[in-house]
């Protein structure tokens, strides 16, 4: 325990720059995936079945392959297909968020089908374009069934982005590698690192808990 505690002293500046490294992909990860996630789940949900077909096999591939692979593949293919340089935290930010726009369409699309069938029949009675319908009366009853969904899914992030570590991207687990490579401790930087992921898992489970709440109250 002492020994965990001089480490904290030490090297806590590394740890904080580790944890808002850690915070910083998954937030620009999710929005970023949000924008990206609204196009497919709006192809997906078009009535262009060749624009269905694609977006289909694109999240299928997205949710069927490690985001471990999807990382190496963008790592590797993406300065090679571009006729410019990226650094490697913009080819893991990239995987990071087309792995994520997979999820989050789903999600988009799951939140819009929850919305009673009676809604859409009612708005299309009143004369309302289908633009008009999502805008005015489906999307805001579906963002309170999306949104928790997406605190769910930036807590999930959070924890996913210690696979950036592999390509030595500034993250809880890239700082866990130079605290480690400095004091050659393998444990005791490990167990801080867990502890921050701990705390920080439930405080933003806590902070979505008290929001699904709010909205419920709303309903």
């Amino acid at each position: 325990m002492e020994k965990i505690w001089k480490l904290c002293l030490s090297y806590g500046d590394v740890f904080l720059s580790g944890l808002l490294g850690t915070l910083w992909l998954a937030a620009i990860t999710v929005a970023a995936g949000t924008v990206l996630g609204v196009l497919v789940a709006a192809l997906r949900m078009s009535r262009f079945r060749p624009a269905q077909a694609v977006t289909r096999v694109y999240v299928e591939i997205l949710r069927g392959t490690p985001i471990l692979l999807q990382l190496y593949f963008f790592w590797i293919g993406l300065p090679k297909l571009l006729p410019f340089d990226l650094s490697d935290t913009a080819c893991v930010v990239t995987a990071l968020v087309v792995n994520s726009s997979a999820y989050i369409s789903e999600v988009i699309r799951a939140g819009i089908g929850a919305v009673d069938k009676g809604q859409w029949g009612a708005a299309r009675s009143l004369g309302l374009t289908e633009l008009h319908m999502l805008q005015r009366i489906i999307l805001p009853q579906a963002v309170r069934n999306i949104l928790p969904a997406l605190g769910n899914q930036f807590i999930n992030m959070v924890k996913e982005t210690s696979l950036a570590s592999v390509f030595f991207v500034g993250e809880l687990m890239t700082s866990y590698k130079i605290v480690q490579s400095a004091t050659f401790l393998a444990l005791q930087p490990l167990i801080v690192v867990g502890a921050v992921y701990l705390l920080l898992d439930y405080v933003l489970s806590w902070a979505v808990s008290g929001m699904e709440r709010r909205l419920a109250a709303c309903d």
